[in-house]
């Protein structure tokens, strides 16, 4: 399944067409045009917009900037969440262009983690991917990798080059054919209506019986109530890090999936689908390792 590219591509390829504009009670010595992006799903805010903090810079005079930070009605974006995520769980159902706000002062201390560097964000990446192998292959796979490979893994993140990340990443997609998967599935399905961010739990890609476990089965375990008839679910989980891997950064994202069942009934919404629709390749549910 690792060789199944053209997947793999769309996925990466996946981009959402945004607009940024300063907000309102930013000082600056003249008007501050909005500035216009596509943004990579798989990749996160602070890593791809150097482009927009330079736009409003410029408008500004130095004293009135310090760390930069985005919110969209009136919530602030966490950087470490891929930005396809935050797309997914805050406006999926709302018209493109995605109008992202710009702050440079006011930081939200308490929502959100100060990013100072590139650095903290390569850290927290290779955090989630030695999580994800951990439960994948024990971290066999992560440890016997040498320092270069994940900076490899991490430069073809960070300036978007599919090539050079898969060439690491296909590594740690991989099992042996006889096991038929990995010993858990890693996953995170994103929520916006508890105070739980997210779940997480261990789910094994085979049952006891040998039977290759679906989508529709981790779901039905893990919430329930997002489960509906009518939407078929076939995929086998097993496969389901292979097809649809967009980076190996978050888990597994289901977070649009979830909020329209929890707010619209056990079906995609109109305006969410048609947006999905509208946007660059890409795919709703992303499962990574």
């Amino acid at each position: 399944m690792t060789d199944d590219k053209d997947v793999l591509r769309d996925v990466w390829f996946g981009r959402i067409p945004t607009c940024f504009t300063l907000y309102q009670d930013e000082i600056t010595e003249r008007e501050a045009e909005p500035y216009y992006l596509l943004l990579p799903r798989v990749s996160y805010l602070t890593l791809v917009t150097d482009k927009v903090k330079k736009h409003f810079q410029k408008v500004m005079r130095q004293e009135d900037i310090s760390e930069i930070w985005f919110e969209y009605e009136g919530t602030p974006l966490k950087w470490h969440y891929p930005i396809g995520l935050l797309f997914d769980l805050l406006a999926s159902s709302s018209a493109l262009p995605w109008n992202i706000t710009v702050h440079f002062k006011s930081f939200p201390e308490k929502d959100l983690l100060h990013c100072p560097s590139k650095d903290v964000i390569e850290a927290h990446f290779m955090s989630c991917v030695k999580e994800a192998d951990a439960l994948k292959h024990k971290s066999q796979v992560i440890n016997e990798m040498q320092k270069k490979d994940h900076k490899q893994l991490w430069m073809g993140l960070q300036n978007d080059r599919f090539d050079q990340f898969w060439a690491i990443n296909r590594k740690l997609m991989e099992y042996p054919a006889e096991e038929n998967g990995f010993r858990y599935i890693p996953f995170r399905i994103y929520q916006t209506t508890t105070e739980r961010p997210f779940i997480q739990k261990l789910f094994r890609p085979v049952s006891t019986d040998g039977q290759l476990h679906t989508l529709g089965d981790l779901l039905k375990e893990v919430c329930p109530s997002a489960v509906a008839p009518e939407v078929p679910m076939p995929e086998v989980c097993s496969w389901l890090p292979t097809w649809l891997l967009a980076s190996s950064a978050e888990g597994s994202h289901l977070p649009s999936l979830w909020r329209d069942w929890e707010e619209d009934g056990p079906r995609l919404s109109q305006q969410g689908a048609e947006n999905r629709r509208n946007q660059s390749p890409g795919t709703e549910t992303r499962v990574s390792g």
